[in-house]
């Protein structure tokens, strides 16, 4: 039985270094062909620290339930590997083992991570279209990279689903939000360009992980 410290929520930084070596391939990331692919540009891989280094293990799909995902729940979703550069890169690591050491997880513990651009369109783009929800693990952490031109996509938390936030924060470049998922919920709001003319965007790692049995 994992015995780790709970850490309901908590509120980090990754180095400078860190976020240097992680954004530039947010550049790379491919459009998909689900619902939201079209301005949720995506890649996904599960990955486990291994003497010192990340390993990526081999690619599989993902899928979340209708009950914790009313959007695109009970829907198989395939998307590309991320890059192995960037797998491999000292800002991974350093962001991997944040997450370990945040939660007390042991470097055997299999983490999920979404690298994730959302770019702004024309009206205001959902950066959570399912709405004020939990996704179905034990621990999250949302990474902020870069905001370019855009306003809005504020990332709250919430005790309660019904209930007003408790915490509400940009997160800006190497800003980390860590929550139990099992406990607390969240969101983000929708994103619009400041300038609408020019190209806005927010890049985003969201790392999962469910306790081992």
């Amino acid at each position: 039985m994992n015995t780790h410290a709970d850490c309901l929520l908590q509120l980090n930084h990754l180095s400078g270094a860190a976020v240097h070596d992680l954004s530039s391939s947010f550049d790379n990331l491919p459009h998909t062909k689900h619902a939201d692919g079209q301005y949720r540009l995506r890649r996904y891989s599960v990955v486990r620290i291994n003497e010192g280094k990340v390993q990526a293990l081999p690619g599989r799909s993902f899928v979340q339930s209708e009950q914790v995902n009313h959007f695109q729940g009970d829907v198989i979703r395939q998307f590309e590997d991320i890059e192995q550069s960037i797998i491999a890169s000292k800002g991974m690591y350093e962001m991997c083992a944040l997450f370990l050491e945040a939660n007390s997880l042991s470097e055997q513990q299999e983490i999920e991570i979404h690298q994730i651009r959302i770019a702004a369109q024309a009206s205001d783009t959902p950066v959570a279209p399912e709405g004020v929800h939990q996704d179905g693990f034990s621990h999250i952490a949302v990474v902020g990279i870069r905001r370019h031109n855009i306003d809005g996509g504020d990332f709250m938390v919430f005790k309660d689903k019904h209930q007003a936030p408790i915490m509400t924060l940009a997160l800006d470049s190497g800003e980390v939000a860590l929550l139990d998922d099992s406990k607390l919920w969240h969101y983000a709001r929708p994103i619009r360009a400041h300038r609408p003319s020019e190209p806005g965007f927010m890049d985003v790692f969201v790392l999962t992980a469910k306790d081992e049995a």
